[in-house]
């Protein structure tokens, strides 16, 4: 099944070169949509797998549609498509529940990468970024709370060390000599033990409790 996908910007020629190019490459462009109040009800009606998310849309944000598509939709994933690679804007988007973020100076290659990544659950950044995600998160966790926290097997626990690594669900699988479907099923399982929606969460909620760390030993 081709992965559906919702195109958001306020610039009509790059909006619509875009949605044109991930047609040409087998994705179905359900919907495109031009400032933030439009692009939260689209996505709400056509709940598509992957929304593209520029920023800038004008009187709203990008970020702001994000936190209102992600807080509704628990299936759609938002992948933010922005000219900006500021921290302060990757965090806050990030923060509001984007599953990853590139700027648009990537190639055509690399979109389409990440739109099927991120359509797989993967948390995807432009290079250098994902570091800066893991770093705040770290700054953030100063001091994890130890308290009860649901018990999770030790290959779960195994996976989620690799997920705050950055590792994709394949890498992850290769490097655990298992089959990349055991790897989803661990991924979902550790999810909904912990209450958590993506793998943007599960990295933040493994550095919180130090699982970032290999274990001595």
């Amino acid at each position: 099944m081709s992965v559906s996908v919702m195109v958001v910007d306020d610039h009509p020629m790059w909006r619509d070169g875009v949605a044109r190019d991930l047609a040409e490459r087998g994705f179905e462009v359900v919907a495109t949509a031009g400032d933030a109040a439009s692009a939260v009800r689209i996505a709400r009606a056509v709940r598509p797998d992957v929304v593209l998310m520029d920023l800038n849309l004008g009187e709203s944000t990008g970020v702001e549609a994000t936190t209102l598509i992600t807080g509704s939709l628990s299936a759609t994933r938002v992948l933010v498509l922005s000219a900006s690679g500021e921290h302060s804007d990757v965090l806050e988007a990030v923060k509001a529940g984007a599953s990853g973020y590139l700027v648009k100076s990537a190639s055509a290659e690399e979109l389409v990468d990440a739109v099927n990544r991120t359509a797989a659950g993967d948390a995807v950044f432009t290079p250098g970024l994902a570091g800066l995600v893991l770093g705040e998160y770290r700054r953030m966790a100063a001091t994890p709370d130890q308290g009860d926290k649901p018990q999770l097997t030790e290959r779960e626990t195994e996976v989620l060390r690799l997920v705050a690594k950055g590792l994709t669900a394949r890498q992850i699988a290769n490097r655990l000599v298992i089959s990349h479907r055991t790897v989803e099923n661990h991924v979902q399982s550790t999810l909904r033990k912990l209450q958590l929606h993506n793998r943007v969460e599960l990295a933040r909620y493994a550095i919180e409790h130090g699982l970032d760390v290999e274990p001595e030993g």
